[in-house]
């Protein structure tokens, strides 16, 4: 039985997470892997010393390094550099001949990344941003380094983990939490072994234990999935930053729609055009959220040709609330401020904040009557509503209620792929990394609904939805775009220029929001709606004390309960984390929960 230890840089690690996401350090240790000491336990066997400071001493003074290479002593450790180097490609790291071919755009935005420790690509869909990640990749195996691959988890595709295996064979390791307990096992023995070169993953991928690490790269860095919602509340994107600085090692950051902060803070090389050659028509109706006549005559377009359509919403569920056409009344979870979800497949309204679920009602427990309508379309009314209108159709359901295993997603795809499935109707499942090589009609809705959230990046959530979807479409043939929205002014305006967005953008949040503000939001949660509030009073007294530290606003959340307990909120804003970490640390309450660099307001 092997023993398991946190490296010296995984504690370092840990401990500013836990500083600066506001955790105990057993909360940022839990979410590591630990290293297995196999070496160690060899050594011992052996007769070997294992010194105080945890230092493995062989008989002749040599030392074994923590990443398993054996030096002669600490102080010789950077003069064998180059002895141990040629080593390690010699018995395990031996370069394959490339067989990836890049452009010469691509090979001047290699160039560009290797210059940098943190730099962002900013490419559009289909420039071939994942060719130069693979190139990256190469070299660092050629060098006997392994790299970490980061994406959202909804783009752990299997036609990602197919692309990377097919170049890199046995030397990739894919890591999500689909795998199953014994997948997980088999995966971590080859990360342990040193075999596994690439490993690719979702956030939990990045506190593997990964020696030798050469190098990080974050792909749709501007997900929101990289931001942890349960203690410790970390974002991967900057944790990996941060990991670059202790490992010494480059991270680069990909998207066809970077965040802000990443272009405001780090160099960028732009990666323009694609590889299809074929148009797209985007068309603009002023609608609300339906299928409209417009939407089911081009659908029925689209089948009659043959080929295939993929319809976007921002919500999944049928509907987001029950109402009375009557009297008005909504029908809330019993244990949150919040509208039940209507899920006809299970005939049940589904609370999608505590997951309390209750069957459909047929007359309002208000006032009596039959007329319940609903608000607000969703992919299972959508899928419904279109197989009505087009009895021919395949349609198929694409988002995380009914796509739930790795198996399932498969699945769907080769089913789409193949041409067994005329019309995909999902959430943002859909715009993630997919390949739909024979769409010809992308019907996007929702749009406004996004806009109008009460959250400062509304406006960049919107666009980059509208952007990621719309380059689903248009990879073979020529294909048009109907965009449901009020809004055609400011989507026509950069739908093809998010670069010129992203510029207006930072005169708007300039003194105000991140990049140039550090925002920070203190929740207090409790069955006693009176002791949160009493909470909330007393930490906004303290805090309004404090330089250096705005408090924005404070009082109930948005949704004011949540699982039976009531919500209240603090958001702080400054020019300086450390200000704000300051403050709560001298004004911090019991019942305070600290959301650093929060992307939930809602």
């Amino acid at each position: 039985m092997s023993d398991f230890y946190y490296s010296p840089k995984q504690i370092e690690l840990a401990q500013f997470i836990s500083s600066y996401y506001f955790s105990s350090l057993g909360e940022a240790l839990g979410i590591m892997s630990p290293f297995a000491s196999e070496i160690l336990n060899q050594v011992q066997d052996d007769g070997r010393v294992v010194q105080d400071d945890g230092r493995v001493v062989l008989d002749d003074g040599r030392v074994v390094l923590d990443d398993g290479r054996v030096v002669l002593d600490d102080k010789r450790a950077a003069h064998d550099e180059h002895f141990i180097r040629h080593s390690e490609l010699d018995s395990e790291s031996k370069p394959t001949v490339s067989k990836l071919k890049l452009s010469a755009k691509q090979e001047k935005a290699l160039a560009f990344l290797q210059k940098h420790t943190v730099s962002l690509l900013f490419g559009d869909t289909g420039s071939g941003k994942t060719e130069i990640y693979m190139k990256y990749f190469e070299q660092k195996i050629a060098q006997g380094k392994r790299s970490l691959f980061l994406m959202p988890e909804i783009s752990l595709t299997p036609q990602m983990s197919r692309r990377l295996e097919e170049h890199f064979e046995e030397s990739v390791v894919m890591w999500h939490s689909k795998l199953t307990p014994l997948q997980k096992k088999k995966a971590m023995a080859k990360i342990y072994s040193g075999e596994a070169k690439i490993i690719a993953g979702p956030r939990s991928a990045l506190f593997l234990p990964i020696k030798n690490l050469g190098l990080i790269v974050v792909d749709e860095e501007h997900d929101d999935s990289y931001k942890s919602s349960s203690r410790p509340r970390y974002n991967a994107r900057d944790i990996a930053i941060y990991m670059g600085k202790i490992y010494d090692v480059p991270v680069v950051l990909g998207s066809a729609t970077p965040s802000l902060s990443s272009y405001v803070k780090f160099p960028h090389v732009r990666l323009k055009g694609g590889h299809y050659l074929s148009n797209k028509t985007f068309v603009y109706e002023k609608s609300a959220e339906t299928l409209s006549p417009l939407i089911l005559q081009n659908l029925k377009f689209t089948l009659d040709k043959k080929e295939q359509s993929i319809v976007f919403l921002p919500t999944r569920a049928n509907f987001k609330y029950l109402i009375c056409g009557d009297c008005g009344h909504t029908y809330e979870c019993v244990f949150c401020s919040i509208g039940m979800s209507v899920h006809q497949k299970s005939h049940a309204l589904k609370c999608h904040y505590c997951n309390y679920t209750q069957a459909i009602p047929q007359i309002c427990s208000s006032c009596g009557s039959r007329h319940l309508t609903s608000s607000r379309l969703g992919t299972a009314e959508a899928v419904k509503n279109i197989g009505e209108e087009l009895s021919n159709a395949r349609v198929e359901q694409f988002d995380r209620d009914s796509i739930t295993t790795s198996a399932k997603l498969k699945k769907a795809l080769a089913k789409f792929n193949d041409n067994e499935t005329d019309i995909l109707v999902g959430t943002q499942m859909l715009s993630k990394g997919h390949d739909y090589h024979g769409v010809t009609l992308a019907v996007v809705l929702g749009m406004d609904n996004m806009l109008q959230m009460s959250d400062y990046r509304a406006r960049e959530k919107a666009l980059a939805s509208l952007i990621q979807v719309a380059g689903r479409s248009g990879r073979a043939k020529d294909a048009k775009v109907i965009i449901q929205s009020f809004n055609e002014d400011f989507f026509a305006a950069y739908l093809q220029n998010y670069e010129g967005f992203l510029e207006e953008e930072k005169r708007f949040r300039e003194g105000l929001y991140p990049p140039y503000k550090k925002l920070c939001r203190v929740l207090f949660a409790h069955k006693n709606r009176q002791k949160a509030q009493e909470q909330m009073f007393t930490m906004q007294e303290k805090l309004s004390h404090m330089s250096g530290v705005e408090i924005v606003g404070y009082g109930k959340c948005a949704i004011e309960r949540v699982a039976d307990k009531y919500r209240f909120e603090i958001l702080l804003r400054s020019d300086k984390s450390t200000d704000i970490i300051k403050a709560i640390q001298m004004c911090r309450v019991d019942l305070a929960e600290i959301d650093m660099d929060p992307i939930e307001f809602g």
